[in-house]
């Protein structure tokens, strides 16, 4: 509740905005940093791009982990912006994977990414929801130890002469919650360190990876370790090691944690690729929205470089009138650095529809938690379901509170 406390009451707040031309502030409302796995050396970091880009509103978004919390409110504080506090579940949808059914992984039937917005600050969560985030953090790491130890004997079956050590990697590279994309790096900083000319880092590529060879340059590290992961860490790579039955949870308990925890469970839209396809359970907005109506998810948000601006514009403006709550992100999750300022696909600036509505939902999220936090009723009623009514003001409260920082 400290954070909270530089804040007026409500009432207050709603009355210092009344009738004024309110700015349109940037906002990404997703991003992840070193306590999962970031682009960013350090929230810091995250934060004085920010601050450089001109964005106001930025919300912290890691895989399974609140830790970085404390040092994002702080952070923000001292820089001016307004923090969002959310998550992210990787869940299991059991009767799509029965039915083949992809809804936001293009790779794997039944897997769905979820995301709360706007939890509790200071965290408090009780068992036995606590034990259950906990437990399914522990078994992620568990899962990353476990392709360690298969990259361990492709390493050997190459005669690579080194081996990774997940425990260096837990403590050097990674903050608690340990990821695939933190043994590719960990792979290409071992290589670099050990052949220091290009030829034999080529070459100790092209054996490890062999029957293909390295397509990246090594100048760029990002697409180094994104190809090294691809080849080696996925789904058919040599030292890919399948997600035992604890690996995720059902997509009700993680919507239950995220409610306990004082958030809105979002779900994350892939919406098209490149080629302009859509997943299995995405292609229909409307039935996506009433299979997410019922099972009580009232807010969802986009990856805004995945996409067109024509479907960021038809998606977002369908879902907002119907009711849900919309945000947009950039994710950072991947080694390779992008501007933290919005864009969509093709490095197109947001329109002014998209940026409107980014603002109305980050906006909303902040009076969410700010009155959560405060032992008040957010949007939220107690089973989850939004409270529309309260849509308008809890939307200028927010700008009231943006304004504030």
């Amino acid at each position: 509740m400290s954070f909270y406390k530089q804040f007026a009451d409500p009432e207050v707040l709603l009355e210092s905005v009344q009738g004024q031309d309110l700015p349109v502030y940037p906002v990404n409302a997703h991003l992840h940093t070193p306590f999962s796995f970031s682009a960013f050396r350090s929230i810091a970091d995250a934060l004085d791009r920010a601050v450089a880009e001109g964005v106001k509103v930025v919300g912290i978004n890691d895989f399974y982990s609140t830790d970085g919390y404390e040092e994002w409110a702080a952070q923000c504080a001292v820089r001016h912006l307004f923090p969002l506090f959310n998550i992210e579940f990787i869940s299991l949808n059991q009767s799509f994977q029965d039915a083949g059914i992809r809804a936001n992984d293009p790779n794997n039937p039944g897997r769905v990414y979820l995301s709360g917005k706007g939890l509790r600050f200071p965290l408090r969560l009780e068992q036995p929801w606590l034990g259950q985030l906990e437990g399914v953090k522990a078994a992620s790491n568990q899962h990353v130890a476990q392709m360690c130890a298969r990259l361990n004997e492709v390493l050997a079956q190459t005669k690579a002469g080194f081996a990774l050590s997940y425990a260096d990697i837990e403590r050097e590279l990674a903050n608690g919650s340990v990821r695939e994309r933190h043994l590719a790096k960990a792979l290409r900083l071992e290589v670099e360190h050990r052949f220091t000319d290009a030829v034999g880092q080529k070459a100790f590529y092209d054996r490890l990876l062999a029957p293909h060879t390295l397509q990246s340059p090594l100048n760029d590290a990002a697409a180094v370790e994104n190809e090294l992961r691809g080849r080696l860490l996925k789904a058919g790579g040599s030292a890919f090691v399948p997600e035992g039955p604890d690996a995720f949870l059902a997509m009700e308990t993680v919507r239950q944690i995220i409610l306990k925890a004082g958030g809105m469970p979002t779900y994350p839209f892939l919406a098209d690729d490149a080629k302009g396809l859509f997943t299995d359970f995405e292609g229909d907005k409307e039935q996506a929205a009433r299979d997410l109506e019922e099972r009580g998810f009232a807010s969802v948000e986009f990856i805004t470089t995945r996409n067109s601006m024509e479907v960021l514009e038809e998606y977002a403006a369908y879902f907002y009138e119907r009711g849900f709550v919309v945000t947009f992100g950039s994710e950072h999750n991947t080694p390779a650095m992008e501007p933290i300022a919005l864009r969509a696909r093709g490095d197109l600036p947001l329109s002014p529809l998209l940026q409107e509505l980014n603002l109305k939902g980050a906006a909303l999220t902040a009076a969410h938690q700010y009155l959560v936090a405060r032992g008040e009723q957010g949007y939220l009623d107690g089973d989850g379901r939004p409270r529309t009514a309260e849509r308008a003001r809890m939307e200028l409260l927010g700008q009231a509170l943006f304004a504030q920082v």
